[in-house]
């Protein structure tokens, strides 16, 4: 999955779960940004290349949400 659909699939959950969800580019260098949701936060790498496992988990796990809630 890309930057993109993560965003787009955590905005799913997030309706669901009743938290809220800010993507602010203006806190980043270059092609980062910062993903806030509900107190939680982690950086967003470049939102058109693939995420890997790794990174994916670990922005799951700064976000506090189980990886597989996001299909």
């Amino acid at each position: 999955m890309n930057g993109n659909e993560f965003i787009r699939r955590l905005r799913v959950l997030a309706k669901a779960d009743g938290v809220p969800v800010d993507l602010d580019e203006a806190h980043g260098k270059g092609s980062h940004a910062t993903l806030t949701y509900g107190s939680r936060r982690t950086t967003i790498k470049d939102r058109r290349k693939e995420l890997g496992l790794g990174l994916m988990r670990k922005m799951c796990r700064d976000l506090g949400i189980d990886p597989n809630r996001l299909g």
